[in-house]
């Protein structure tokens, strides 16, 4: 009993250490990823922290799977390094008495993987859907950060505005640029206000400028001045979202649907507290450290083995999506062999000495001696 609250608690400490590094790191990435399609007027502004954090939120199961990892690998690996794994197996205690700490420091884990891949996570998928979905049907003036240039939804017009009052729709110093039909257009105007006409179209009006237009190559270019110019935005703003992602749908709206999308990804959502589970159990033969190896060796097996186990659930997902697989088989297929490779993995450090068992071991020297 002393020893199994020793495991836990060492097992606590360390997956705390993992998640704060790792969680820092991943809301480090999105910040940076998300501040620079907020910059190229990709998403709202105005939304990027709470993108972050749906962002984050999002990663946070995979996150919890290879916190949960390498916190075993780290606390089994000291204990062999240490030396402590002697005692342990002096004291007549098996490898496989590692099995149930683990479980049980891992079972909270687990169901906190299920809540968030089952429900939370495709949440966030959602909201971060239809806030990327709201930006993009928003007018262009809507998107315009004031001192940058931005690119309108047709991709046929450029502006850049000096300042800008969102809520009352006015800027001030505007250039557009604008190109149709091999004709190069730009103005320039003191300051415009959008106007909603009576059938819902919405229009920029320019007031006090200068318009160019030109075909690029030639000198001859006209110049026309204006008190008003008024300019036709690409979409409504109270545009219809579209349907969101099958990743974004909850997850009992993916029962009740069932197409091959739609199975890949409940295959990926059922998949993840599985993942956490087996992953949890395959770090403890995994921890098994030789100093005439080096200590980093089996930690390079234990990544190597958790993307790869990973990717082999992405591809099954990729063969259920194109109906290549059935649902049963994509859903069993990649946890068995990775069932398969622990039970290995634990049979290689409990009952042989080598890769091959001891009756094998015993003919092939008889067959040497003769």
């Amino acid at each position: 009993m002393i020893f199994k609250r020793a495991i836990i608690a060492e097992l606590a400490n360390s997956a705390s250490a993992v998640f704060t590094v790792l969680f820092s790191i991943i809301f480090s990435v999105g910040l940076v990823r998300i501040l620079g399609d907020a910059a190229g007027g990709q998403v709202d502004s105005r939304a990027v922290f709470a993108i972050v954090a749906l962002t984050a939120l999002t990663w946070l199961p995979v996150v919890l799977i290879l916190t949960l990892f390498i916190a075993v690998l780290m606390a089994l690996s000291r204990a062999f390094r240490d030396s402590e794994m002697v005692i342990w197996f002096a004291s007549g205690q098996s490898l496989l008495a590692w099995v149930l700490p683990v479980v049980r420091f891992s079972i909270p884990v687990v169901l906190l993987v299920a809540l968030l891949s089952l429900a939370a996570t495709p949440w966030a998928n959602r909201q971060i859907a239809e806030s990327k979905e709201r930006f993009i049907k928003r007018d262009d003036v809507s998107k315009v950060t004031p001192g940058r240039f931005i690119e309108s939804g047709s991709a046929d017009r450029v502006f850049f505005v000096e300042a800008a009052n969102i809520d009352a729709g006015t800027v001030r110093n505007v250039f557009v640029s604008h190109r149709s039909q091999g004709h190069e257009g730009v103005t320039v105007a003191a300051q415009g206000v959008v106007e909603v006409r009576p059938d819902g179209e919405r229009f920029l009006v320019l007031e006090r400028g200068r318009r160019y237009e030109g075909v690029p190559g030639l000198a001859e270019y006209r110049t026309l001045e204006f008190e008003k110019y008024a300019i036709r935005l690409d979409t409504p703003a109270d545009a219809p979202l579209q349907e969101v992602a099958a990743r974004a749908m909850p997850t009992e709206q993916l029962l009740r649907e069932r197409t091959p999308w739609n199975d890949a990804e409940l295959i990926w959502r059922f998949g993840m507290p599985v993942i956490t589970l087996v992953l949890a159990l395959l770090a403890i033969p995994l921890a098994y450290t030789n100093p005439r190896i080096g200590r980093s060796f089996n930690l390079i097996v234990a990544v190597f083995l958790f993307f790869l186990y990973l990717t082999s659930l992405q591809v099954v997902q990729g063969l259920v999506a194109q109906s290549r697989l059935s649902l049963a088989a994509g859903a069993l297929l990649p946890h068995a062999l990775a069932l398969a490779t622990t039970a290995l993995l634990f049979a290689r450090r409990v009952y042989w000495q080598r890769w091959w068992p001891p009756w094998l071991e015993r003919r092939r020297g008889r067959a040497a001696a003769t």
